[in-house]
């Protein structure tokens, strides 16, 4: 293990130069040590790639304020092929993660994959194995579980406060209801674009399941697979517009709702004045979270013998003075960074089977409401020259 004085560092490789890969490669370039007290272990961007030009990933580059050593590459073969790489950060559209998750881990890099992990159970199923197969480390990007507030929620039922959790309801909705009878996003938008595995479950219902399964489903001693009844209602593009989901584990008495909308906001004033995201029940209390389920920054623990008295705890994202910037991100990097450090191939927070169980339950959602996607995005059958990984049409 490295000592204090030498932090472990993880170099990265960028793979595509989205808005997402943005906001996590300027955390990857926050001061671990002045932004959030971490000392043992350090980020460098190695390099970043877009699929459609070499000028599209220096431009990306220089937007992030990237060190001038890191390299821009026209094509995501040659970004998994640079040996001076650790880790590819997989930062595409969910429709494409399996072709280009598989790309980094057939070249043996790690790979930390942006959420949903794929668009069928069977493509995370592949994943996994192939992580095997290759002996890397290999997680999905669910960020909201690195987050202080989830660790110590997830502490907080273990200590019993609330006693067992029987039920939690969560909530990731956004407001994007117009007078027409559509919503704001174009059709051809990632959010409703079935040719991108759009809709409400897969983009916003995930962080809604993030908290059912964080606050149950894994603090099981003995895990059970959960019974799934879905409610779905289809947009005009066959994309899930709104996703209600009630999952069930009749052995430990629990059930969890996952909801998720694209036309009912879960905070409609932007103020929290609508209540708590996620509703965490015992026979002793009730936890709340508050904000939204992907970065909640409140919660207030209601016990039932506390006579009316509440507990509140608030939190905040540090951000670093040197680049005044700070997203919440740079904890799941910092986990990764430990984790292959260790030589761990996967995360206690979110092991590969419990991404594998999530999947499973939007997998029968999905097929419960009747959402079906190109056999492009489908497929479990990895191709390294198809249009996902090349950019070619």
């Amino acid at each position: 293990m490295a000592s204090n004085s030498t932090p472990f560092t993880l170099k990265w490789g960028i793979m595509a130069t989205g808005w997402i890969a943005e906001t996590f490669t300027q955390d990857l370039l926050t001061n671990p040590a002045t932004t959030r007290d971490v000392h043992d272990v350090r980020h460098e961007v190695v390099a970043a790639a877009s699929s459609s030009s070499q000028q599209r990933a220096q431009e990306f580059l220089v937007k992030i304020k990237a060190p001038s050593s890191a390299k821009a590459y026209g094509s995501y073969h040659e970004l998994v092929a640079d040996p001076e790489i650790d880790i590819i950060y997989v930062a595409t559209p969910h429709s494409h993660h399996f072709q280009n998750a598989m790309l980094a881990l057939e070249a043996g890099k790690h790979v930390l994959c942006e959420k949903a992990l794929t668009v069928t159970a069977s493509q995370a199923h592949k994943l996994v194995e192939k992580a095997k197969e290759k002996n890397v480390f290999f997680m999905e990007a669910v960020w909201t579980r690195y987050q202080p507030i989830s660790i110590k929620v997830r502490e907080l039922i273990q200590s019993g406060i609330i006693g067992p959790v029987y039920r939690v309801v969560a909530d990731l909705s956004v407001g994007n209801d117009k007078p027409d009878g559509t919503v704001s996003f174009a059709d051809t938008n990632r959010m409703v674009n079935p040719d991108l595995a759009g809709g409400a479950l897969l983009d916003l219902g995930i962080y809604s399941l993030t908290w059912v399964f964080q606050t149950m489903y894994h603090l099981q001693k003995e895990k059970e697979k959960p019974k799934v009844v879905a409610a779905i209602q289809k947009y005009h593009t066959g994309a899930d517009e709104a996703t209600s989901i009630i999952v069930q584990w009749p052995q430990h008495k629990s059930q969890g709702i996952a909801l998720t909308s694209l036309r009912l906001a879960t905070g409609v004033d932007s103020e929290n004045t609508a209540g708590p995201a996620i509703r965490i029940q015992g026979p002793g209390g009730e936890i709340h979270v508050t904000g939204p389920a992907y970065r909640p920054l409140q919660y207030k623990v209601i016990q039932k013998d506390a006579g009316g008295k509440i507990e509140t705890v608030d939190f905040s994202i540090p951000k670093d003075p040197e680049r005044d910037w700070g997203h919440g991100m740079f904890w799941e990097a910092d986990e990764c960074a430990r984790c292959i450090r260790d030589g761990k191939k996967e995360s206690e927070s979110l092991p590969w089977e419990e991404s594998l169980v999530i999947m499973e339950v939007m997998d029968e959602a999905l097929k419960q409401g009747g959402v079906t996607y190109p056999d492009l995005i489908t497929t479990d059958v990895f191709d390294a020259q198809s249009p996902l990984n090349t950019g070619k049409r």
